[in-house]
């Protein structure tokens, strides 16, 4: 069903595919009486870069939140691996393999872009707390090689508060890949930046998936990164994944476009 449009009420999974690295089924989330997440399920495989879209109340931020920890769901399954992450701490899930990225990029300001890497690289080999060797000799040639991944080895003495927003973002991917995820989340990605950098900072994580064999979700409001950048869509809209399936399937889907725009609205063709 990979790349066909799907819709609630089929007979297969969401998403269903054999080689799946994270499997998600009916998930499901209330806060008080509001259901922010219902019934939600599908699957991602390795080298797959799947996008979560939906209007603003969709369930988007409660569903990433769920994947990683952060929120415990009221029902539903959720696994990487055949392993269950329902009920294991965020930093646990990250243990086993899953990263993710903010919608406000994460940072440490007054550090260097290459101590930054170095932090995370420290955290991965449960050194954090170690007082034997200072931070800046810690694995220094690994943290050079993660900020040539995504282009900012240039850039390395520099604190991260001098650079620009973009920048700042591939920073941040650099110190979500120095654990070496299987799963990656990404929220809001290209939140903030202009639309060259959008474009750059996708295609980099599109060419990073294909080298590492990395899954990535994530969630984005510009359609002309999620139309140009992502292999496959789902779409939520008040809690509920209504359609499934390749960029154009969904950019052609009269339900989606409702859900958008109410009726006599597409969306536009994104420019090559």
């Amino acid at each position: 069903m990979v790349g066909a449009l799907a819709r609630q009420g089929d007979p297969t999974p969401w998403g269903c595919c054999l080689n799946a690295l994270l499997q998600v089924r009916h998930l499901g989330k209330s806060f008080g009486g509001v259901q922010a997440v219902v019934d939600v399920g599908f699957d991602l495989a390795p080298g797959e870069m799947l996008a979560m879209i939906g209007p603003n109340g969709a369930g988007k931020s409660t569903t990433f939140n769920m994947l990683n920890g952060q929120l415990r769901p009221d029902q539903g399954h959720i696994s990487l691996q055949g392993q269950a992450l329902i009920g294991r701490k965020p930093r646990d899930i990250w243990r086993m393999g899953v990263g993710r990225t903010f919608q406000i990029a994460e940072t440490f300001a007054t550090l260097t872009v290459v101590e930054n890497v170095q932090m995370a690289l420290l955290s991965h080999d449960h050194q954090l707390g170690s007082m034997w060797r200072p931070a800046a000799a810690h694995r220094q040639g690994d943290a050079l090689r993660l900020l040539d991944q995504v282009g900012m080895k240039n850039q390395a003495d520099r604190p991260c508060s001098a650079l620009a927003y973009g920048d700042v973002k591939r920073v941040e991917l650099a110190v979500a890949l120095a654990h070496n995820p299987k799963l990656l989340l990404m929220d809001e990605p290209t939140a903030g930046m202009a639309p060259s950098e959008r474009s750059e900072l996708m295609a980099l994580t599109k060419a990073l998936v294909a080298q590492r064999g990395l899954a990535v979700l994530f969630t984005e409001h510009s359609m002309d990164v999620v139309f140009a950048h992502a292999d496959r869509v789902i779409v939520l809209a008040r809690g509920r994944l209504i359609a499934q399936g390749k960029p154009q399937d969904i950019r052609d889907d009269p339900q989606v476009q409702a859900v958008y725009f109410g009726s006599g609205k597409t969306f536009e063709t994104p420019r090559a």
